[in-house]
């Protein structure tokens, strides 16, 4: 089966301290656009907070996509998935858009 590996083209910023894990993107006031968060580790999020849907990759550490959820809505929670490491939090409609499915692999840059 060939590989498929996914370019993410948003600005993606690395959550993998105890406090950007713990904040992640709660309070935002708006919906993030063509931005992401990555949050190291993560197997699992809560939405408690947020004023938005987002949609959640969550992949394991050679980057490859263990399970998603589409627009995961507010004060919503997911359950810890033992096979992942991280989490890719992206706008509401990215998993769509850009044909990420389990078994792909995530392929993105990082900014600060």
């Amino acid at each position: 089966m060939k590989k498929i590996v996914i370019d993410i083209p948003y600005q993606i910023k690395m959550a993998d301290s105890f406090f950007t894990r713990l904040k992640g993107l709660m309070f935002r006031k708006e919906p993030i656009k063509e931005e992401g968060l990555w949050i190291v580790p993560c197997n699992a999020v809560h939405m408690f907070f947020m004023k938005f849907p987002i949609d959640i990759i969550l992949l394991n550490e050679q980057n490859e996509v263990v399970k998603v959820y589409h627009s995961l809505r507010p004060w919503k929670i997911t359950k810890p998935e033992k096979a992942a490491y991280s989490t890719l939090e992206l706008p509401a409609g990215a998993i769509k858009q850009l044909g990420i499915n389990v078994g792909s692999t995530i392929d993105c840059s990082f900014t600060n």
